[in-house]
């Protein structure tokens, strides 16, 4: 049996504006124009460029009325609309539309519009096609060439094996390849420069390199080296499982060799690059990544001056040609609007209302991003003065919320992924946030200082005995720093630092 009931409730719903907030609170100043260039192109109503004015308003929205059954009620929404509609255009041309723009006061006047210059080079594998052309290949062997080739990844690497190369001529090319013949072909491409290209694992990229140094030791004037060569090709291909896990001693019982001996072939295993295709100039296949600061923090005469990237500071106003459009349809007498009219004027609205929203949310942007930024910088003053990463202190993200009143996750949304820009350097807000771990006088220090001072023991270890984790916990200890040789361990994969055996050297 169906029944009909009332009942209240309570949900947090966001709004569209809050939404749209979040959203660009998230964005990088690198990625910002790109957002604001898209809005730009689905609002007609948005406009880019100066006003002589800097006045902003607030201007009233109603809401269309559902249409009604009877005549009287669509007659007195009718008249209702239109009054609230004129009442809007009123509001609207009084306060002058054109002056509703973003204007940031974040930033020097002096700063310039700097625009990232574009590097123009040719690509790694373009490289190797120019290599490629000069073997006087017939056309079906080129068409191969040109697929191995494709095949090789931004490391230098080739990521297809014969038989997937085959598969892909045929499919792609119509064009059907022996496994001899792409073989033959690898092995002439893995003599390209730079050495190294083509092979299909680390252990056949090094010995690619060894070989070539090998059968051109008289050009790179290597005659003296050639016995630690030889011995480091002998390593890398008949023993390569026992010295990437730096079993020294096993080698050396293995190959009757010195001590000595060993170092100079390691020595020369150590030149190579285990990513070749990072020598090119014209690098990777993949375009270069700037990183462009949010913040600038400039020291004056111990005085910390934060500013906004000017790239933070676009000019945007509501476009002029909707004004004119909006006193034109105000002229008009009441009876001479048609529907058609209303229409258009109610979409000129709402577009002009999304305009609004979003150089609001740019503003409130600012103000938030400049709010958080201020409060970290006033935070962490002594390390942004000094740069000892000593002096950070600890800090998280409510820290930061508590000082602010912002939620912490909006706190959240503004340290990721931003940069400042400082006189040691561009650092990631992230960089700035730790927990804090207590001494054993009880005060309270950041976990990046005790990093710290875990990367300058190892940097300064004998690396024949490389510290255990348990001999860094005892070191750490002596130094007044409670801490678990777990919690050593753990710092010690953040920081990409491998365990003793493998730091230990000949």
């Amino acid at each position: 049996m169906l029944k009909q009931g009332l009942s209240q409730k309570l949900s947090a719903k966001l709004s569209p504006q809050q939404i749209q907030l979040m959203k660009l609170l998230q964005i990088p100043t690198a990625t910002l124009d790109q957002r604001i260039k898209e809005e730009l192109e689905a609002n007609p109503a948005l406009d880019e460029g100066e006003e002589e004015t800097d006045e902003s308003f607030e201007a009233k929205r109603s809401d269309d009325e559902d249409g009604a059954e009877d005549t009287e009620r669509k007659e007195a929404e009718e008249s209702s609309e239109d009054f609230e509609l004129d009442e809007y255009i009123n509001e609207y041309i009084e306060d002058d539309p054109s002056s509703y723009k973003l204007k940031a006061n974040h930033y020097s006047a002096d700063d310039e519009d700097k625009t990232m210059p574009v590097v123009v080079t040719y690509t790694f594998h373009e490289y190797l096609e120019e290599q490629l052309g000069l073997l006087d290949l017939d056309p079906k062997m080129e068409t191969i060439g040109k697929q191995i080739i494709g095949s090789i990844n931004e490391d230098g690497y080739l990521t297809r094996d014969t038989l997937a190369l085959i598969d892909d001529l045929v499919f792609s090319h119509n064009v059907a390849a022996k496994e001899d013949e792409i073989n033959e072909l690898i092995k002439r491409i893995q003599k390209f420069d730079p050495p190294g290209v083509g092979a299909k694992d680390l252990q056949e990229c090094l010995a690619l390199q060894l070989q070539y140094k090998l059968d051109n030791r008289k050009e790179l004037k290597l005659e003296e080296d050639v016995p630690s060569i030889k011995l480091a090709i002998k390593v890398i291909q008949e023993y390569f499982n026992e010295f990437s896990k730096k079993h020294y001693q096993k080698l050396q019982r293995q190959l009757g060799i010195t001590e000595d001996q060993l170092k100079s072939a390691n020595a020369e295993i150590l030149k190579l690059n285990p990513k070749p295709a990072s020598g090119h100039s014209g690098g990777s296949s993949s375009s270069s990544q700037y990183i462009i600061p949010d913040f600038i923090i400039v020291n004056r005469e111990g005085e910390l001056d934060l500013s906004l990237n000017n790239r933070n500071a676009p000019d945007l106003r509501i476009n002029d040609t909707y004004k004119d459009m909006l006193k034109s349809y105000k002229d008009k007498a009441k009876g001479k609007r048609d529907k058609r009219q209303k229409e258009a004027v109610m979409f000129i609205k709402q577009k002009i209302d999304s305009a609004k929203w979003f150089i609001d949310a740019i503003v409130q942007r600012q103000q938030t991003m400049y709010m958080t930024m201020y409060s970290i910088m006033r935070y962490q003053k002594d390390y942004l003065l000094t740069g000892d990463q000593k002096k950070l202190k600890p800090m998280i993200l409510k820290d930061i919320a508590d000082v602010t009143g912002l939620d912490i996750s909006t706190v959240s949304r503004v340290a990721n992924s931003k940069f400042v820009q400082t006189e040691f350097g561009t650092k990631r807000l992230k960089d700035f946030f730790s927990e804090s771990l207590q001494t054993k006088d009880g005060e309270e220090v950041s976990t990046l200082e005790v990093k710290k001072i875990l990367t300058d023991i190892i940097e300064a270890e004998n690396k024949k005995k490389p510290y255990s984790d348990e001999k860094l916990k005892n070191i750490l200890r002596e130094k007044g720093y409670n801490i678990a040789r777990r919690t050593v361990a753990k710092y010690r994969e953040q920081l990409n630092v491998p365990v003793a055996r493998l730091r230990k050297e000949i």
